[in-house]
């Protein structure tokens, strides 16, 4: 059966493999984190990467033409996008590279991916629903009552999966 585990980087490596292995069987397993990315972090980023002196404007330039940089990034910024990109293959690496090893260690075919979104659990939740996998690994921390209330990522998918879930408490 095909698994996807998804991690915000707070899974015991162990406990994960314990669960997919034998779940997957010759299927594979999916290592899914969602990154959510403020964007006015983008602005701030820009800044440290190019702090600049202030424009100077030609008068005259604004009215004949110019090829001025005005509004554009700091130069040498590589453009939203690719930092963006950056971003979410260095948190897939970090978050997801030590369970996809330790799968495949064990002879599991594991792929790994980062999503962008404003929500974790929306973002879980609708690549469960394109990828129809059958099961799905998580993990909570357990913050007892409120956790339940107030509804975390693990329960809001926990209750809206169309799969079977498997909870891992993390942070023992």
């Amino acid at each position: 059966m095909h698994v996807v585990v998804a991690t915000d980087g707070q899974l015991a490596v162990d406990d994960v493999v314990a669960f997919a292995a034998p779940l997957a069987g010759e299927d594979a397993v999916t290592v899914l984190t969602a990154v959510v990315i403020p964007r006015n972090l983008l602005t701030d980023l820009r800044t440290i990467f190019g702090e600049q002196a202030p424009i100077q404007i030609d008068a005259d330039a604004e009215y004949v033409g110019s090829d001025s940089s005005v509004g554009s990034g700091p130069t040498g910024w590589p453009g939203d996008d690719a930092i963006i990109e950056r971003y979410l293959g260095d948190k897939r690496i970090e978050r997801c590279k030590p369970i996809t090893d330790a799968l495949k260690a064990q002879g599991i075919e594991a792929s790994s991916l980062a999503i962008e979104g404003t929500n974790a659990a929306k973002v879980i939740l609708e690549y469960i629903d394109t990828d129809n996998p059958g099961a799905v690994i998580t993990g909570t921390h357990g913050q007892g009552l409120f956790e339940g209330l107030l509804g975390s990522t693990s329960t809001r998918v926990a209750r809206h999966a169309k799969c079977a879930v498997i909870l891992i408490r993390t942070g023992h």
